[in-house]
This record gives C-alpha cells, sequence and structure tokens, in this order.
C-alpha cells in the first residue's frame, strides 16, 4: 500500500535553528522523527549485506541467515568488501564495517535467526531494558526489511487487533467485502511472509494469547465473513513468522498457556555482562540521545564509569571488589542508566557551570531505585554506607566525591 501524503521541510532560521511554524506533513511525520525504524537507519549496511553475500536464503529473506547476524552483531571493525561480481545499488559502497548494534552473545543471535529462518515462533524473555524489542526490531528489519508489523500488547489488545477489523464506512455500504476488510499487522506479515512482532505478548488476556495457537499452527486465519467468497482463508506465505517478547517482571499478568508456549522457542535475553562493553554502550546511545535535543555531550568518562558501576553493583547485589550490596526491588537496567547518563548530558549542556555534573548523579539514581518501592531508597542509601564509603576511603576522587554526597539521599 502506497502513502499519497506529501511532505514539506522545516524552513531554518538565519541563526541555524529549524523554524518550528513550518511543520512536517504526513501521518509518518516525514523527517521530524524521534526515532529511525532500523530498516531505514541502516539502509546501506542492508543493501551492502545483501550484495556481500550470496549464499542461501530462506525463502522470502532479504539477506542470508549469516548476513542477518552480521548486521545484529557487526563486522568487528573489519570493512568487508563486496565480491568483483556484485552490483550493488546507488550509493552502497564496495567496502563497508558493519556497526555492531546489540550487545549480548552472537550464539544468542545465530540461535534467535536459525528459530526464524525454520519459520517457527521467537519468544524473547528477560528483565526490564534488556533490549529485547530493539534485538526483534533488527532480525525484522533484517529478515524481510520492516521492523513495523508490530503489535503492542497491552490488557486493552483485542483479538481483531491480531487478527483483522473492518473498515466500517465500507462495511456499511458494501457488506463485507475484502475491500472493508482491515488486516491486521499480523495478517499483513502473513501475506506478504514477513515477520511480525507482538510486544509483551504475556500483558494480552489469555482469550487473546489463544488467537496466536492456531494461527502459529496452522498458519492460515479464517474470515467467516466472507464464507463462500475467495480469499475467505488466508493463508500464511512462504517466510512468515512471529517474534514476541516477554517481560519476566510481568509473568503473572497473563501466563502463557502451555499450548502457546510449545509453539515458541525461548530465547532469554539477559544483562550485559561486560563492564566495558556496557559503558560503551551507554555512552553511545546517551551521547546521541543528547546530540539529537542539538546539544553538546559534556559528561566525562569518570562520571560514566561510577554511574554504569553503580547500576551494576545493584543489579548483581554484589560490587565488583565482592562486597554484599542488598538489591533493590526495581530493575537497574541498561536502559535506565542510558537515561540517567542522558539526563546528566542534559543538564550539563542546558545548565552549564551551576554545578559538578557528578553532584547530580546520587539523586537520578534515588529516581531509579524509587519507582517501584520507595523503600528502596533506604537499600540506595545502604549502598552508600558500604561500596561507596569504601572506595572513598580507598583514595578514589570520584568515589569520596559521592560519598560526601551522601545526604541528599537523605533529604
Amino acid at each position: 500500500m502506497t502513502s499519497d501524503t506529501t511532505t514539506t521541510t522545516g524552513s531554518t532560521r538565519t541563526d541555524g535553528v529549524p523554524d518550528r511554524a513550518t511543520p512536517t506533513a504526513g501521518v509518518s511525520g516525514g523527517q521530524n522523527r524521534q526515532v529511525t525504524p532500523p530498516e531505514e537507519q541502516y539502509a546501506t549496511e542492508l543493501a551492502f549485506l545483501a550484495a556481500h553475500d550470496s549464499g542461501p536464503r530462506p525463502p522470502g529473506w532479504l539477506l542470508t541467515p549469516r548476513a542477518v547476524v552480521t548486521f545484529v552483531m557487526g563486522s568487528a571493525g573489519e570493512a568487508l568488501g563486496l565480491p568483483k561480481t556484485a552490483r550493488p545499488g546507488a550509493g552502497v559502497p564496495r567496502r563497508l564495517v558493519i556497526e555492531q548494534k546489540f550487545v549480548g552473545e552472537r550464539a544468542l543471535v545465530e540461535r534467535c535467526v536459525v528459530t526464524l529462518a525454520g519459520e517457527r515462533g521467537l519468544l524473547l524473555v528477560g528483565e526490564p531494558g534488556t533490549a529485547k524489542s530493539m534485538l526483534s526490531e533488527l532480525l525484522s528489519a533484517a529478515v524481510c526489511g520492516t521492523s513495523g508489523l508490530t503489535v503492542q500488547g497491552t490488557a486493552g489488545t483485542t483479538e481483531d487487533q491480531l487478527k483483522y477489523g473492518w473498515n466500517y464506512a465500507l462495511l456499511l455500504a458494501q457488506g463485507p467485502t475484502e475491500q472493508a476488510l482491515v488486516p491486521s499487522p499480523v495478517l499483513t506479515a502473513m501475506t506478504r511472509g514477513a515477520v511480525a512482532r507482538v510486544e509483551e505478548v504475556t500483558r494480552c488476556l489469555p482469550e487473546v494469547q489463544d488467537a496466536l495457537v492456531s494461527l502459529l499452527s496452522e498458519r492460515r486465519i479464517a474470515v467467516p465473513e466472507l464464507a463462500g467468497a475467495e480469499g475467505a482463508q488466508v493463508h500464511a506465505a512462504p517466510g512468515f513468522t512471529l517474534i514476541a517478547t516477554a517481560n519476566l517482571r510481568d509473568k503473572g499478568v497473563s501466563e502463557m498457556s502451555a499450548a502457546l508456549k510449545r509453539r515458541f522457542n525461548f530465547e532469554t535475553v539477559g544483562p550485559i555482562g561486560d563492564m566495558d562493553a556496557e559503558t560503551a554502550l551507554v555512552r553511545r546511545q546517551s551521547r546521541a540521545a543528547v546530540e539529537r535535543a542539538g546539544a553538546a555531550y559534556q559528561v566525562d568518562e569518570a562520571v560514566l564509569e561510577a554511574l554504569v558501576t553503580a547500576f551494576r553493583d545493584l543489579r548483581d547485589g554484589r560490587s565488583a571488589e565482592g562486597w554484599e550490596v542488598e538489591r533493590p526491588s526495581t530493575v537497574m537496567s541498561t536502559a535506565e542508566a542510558v537515561s540517567v547518563a542522558g539526563s546528566l548530558g542534559l543538564a550539563t549542556a542546558y545548565f552549564p557551570g551551576d554545578r559538578d555534573v557528578l553532584s547530580l548523579l546520587p539523586g537520578h539514581l534515588l529516581g531509579v531505585v524509587r519507582k517501584d518501592d520507595p523503600a528502596d531508597a533506604a537499600r540506595l542509601l545502604g549502598y552508600w554506607d558500604g561500596p561507596v564509603r569504601r572506595r572513598a576511603e580507598q583514595g578514589s576522587a570520584t568515589w569520596r566525591a559521592l560519598w560526601e554526597l551522601r545526604a541528599v539521599l537523605e533529604s
């Protein structure tokens, strides 16, 4: 389906600031978007990898399974080259370094790709903030060229949102016809042989989840309103599969039935194990968030290291030195660390010289740990009286400064 909307770009004042009085038209928001889908953000990489690896591809796939893994995990800084016989499209270089987009185990990504190649449902489970949704987006973009065929699972999600609905104006005028039928993202993926995504599947009510059981086993959707007419049974084209995500913290919202579980391969996405890799990710993503706001990123390495260290200590219940730490009930995820680092960067950019950026860290940590239980503030104070104090006593200037800010946590 093509769009007839037109796009106009905003004008720019002489001081270089975009003129917000000239909005970007179109349902999609045109170029004025906060987030760019991976299939657009990494379009050059996808086109390059399609020409780079000419090996066997599962039905309907744009890339080979090996190229999908390379797209997600990167080329380890190595510039890949196209074969001499390759004829890439315009703007595609003949050599390119593929950026690492997901920080995790390569074996995990390979298992996910094998699951999708077998046209079996893939369920990504894990704690909040472990990049389950990002991984599902990257896999979808690499396999079928779009990550947008998505249903967001909530308590209000209906079976129609997983199957189909109706254009009621056409329904009243014409009756139940194919023209009046409005396909769901899942139905669209079935007809295209693409990947559909269901976010937070365990938040859907059990009767809605049950709609996925027959869909994943029979690979077709019946449209009884069109009974007797061509297209009353919509069959999945080769390549169709489904990626769902589930939050382990919300396991009890709507427990999946045994029948539905059997139709998925489960893969657990855990926290980042390596301190340096997590720090690099927090730096990269918080820098990007601050620069999207048009500000300069000025959070130094010592602050970032202290931030990530505190998150990891509180998440693991043990410091890097082996000291016991009482874990708060909230999830100290990498995504939360990125958010805090971004907030510190924006505070430094918008309020320059008002205060040392390190002095803002205790207050932001307090805001994170109090999300689920206000009593967790006492656990953060215990962390200050434990590892923070000990590191200060060992002579670290950064941790000494943080120890002297203990009163912020008591106010």
